[in-house]
C-alpha cells in the first residue's frame, strides 16, 4: 500500500473512532460534546473570563495557534503560556511540572475554561495543570490520545480521546478537533468575528 494512503487512512481510522466524555467517564454523543465546549467558550466570553490553552512541543504550538485565533477572531480573553522566559525560568527555578500551574495559580479563576492538549494524556505538567485548574474551579476540556488508560482522560468536564498510537496521527487529529471546535463556535457566537 502506497505509504500517504496508509497513513491518510489510519488518521481517517483514529478520528472515526473518537471517543467523547464527561467528567464521570461516561460517553457522550461526539456532536453533543462539541456543543458543549463551545456553550463553555461562551460562558467564558459572557462572564468576562479567560481561557487558556497549554501543551508540549507541537501541542504547544496548536494551543498557541487557538489562543491566537481565539483573541483575534473569536473575541475571546485567550492565551498559552508558552512564554520561554516563563517556562525556563519555572522549570529551572522549581519544576518543569510546574511551568503551566504555576501561572494558573497565580492568574487563574473560577469559570475560566483550561484546554489541555496532550497526545500521551500523561505529561507531569499537564496533569498538574489540569488538577489545579479543578482545584480554583475551572472548566476543562482535555485532548488526549495514546494510551486509553491516559490521566488526563479523567480529569476533564468533556474529555476527547483519539485512540491512535503515534504522536503525529495524535497531534493531526488534535489540530483539525480544536480547529472543529473553534470554528462551530465562530458559526454559532461569532463575537466580533473577522
Amino acid at each position: 500500500m502506497e505509504l500517504w494512503t496508509d497513513y491518510r487512512d489510519r488518521l481517517s481510522a483514529a478520528l472515526e473512532r473518537l471517543v467523547a466524555t464527561g467528567a464521570d467517564s461516561a460517553p457522550i454523543a461526539t456532536s453533543e460534546a462539541f456543543g458543549r465546549w463551545v456553550h463553555l467558550a461562551q460562558e467564558v466570553h459572557d462572564a468576562g473570563r479567560c481561557l487558556y490553552l497549554i501543551g508540549n512541543g507541537g501541542s504547544a504550538m496548536i494551543a498557541s495557534h487557538m489562543a491566537t485565533d481565539a483573541t483575534k477572531n473569536g473575541g475571546l480573553r485567550a492565551m498559552a503560556f508558552n512564554d520561554a522566559s516563563l517556562l525556563t525560568a519555572i522549570g529551572n527555578d522549581i519544576a518543569f511540572e510546574d511551568v503551566f500551574a504555576l501561572p494558573l495559580n497565580r492568574i487563574g479563576q473560577r469559570g475560566d475554561l483550561l484546554i489541555s492538549i496532550s497526545s500521551s494524556g500523561d505529561s507531569p505538567n499537564i496533569v498538574k495543570a489540569l488538577e489545579t485548574g479543578r482545584r480554583i474551579g475551572m472548566n476543562l476540556v482535555t485532548l488526549s490520545g495514546q494510551r486509553p488508560d491516559n490521566r488526563s482522560r479523567v480529569l476533564g468536564d468533556l474529555n476527547f480521546y483519539v485512540p491512535a498510537d503515534r504522536y503525529g496521527w495524535v497531534e493531526c487529529a488534535h489540530q483539525l478537533l480544536i480547529h472543529y471546535w473553534f470554528d462551530q463556535y465562530l458559526n454559532v457566537y461569532g463575537n466580533g468575528a473577522l
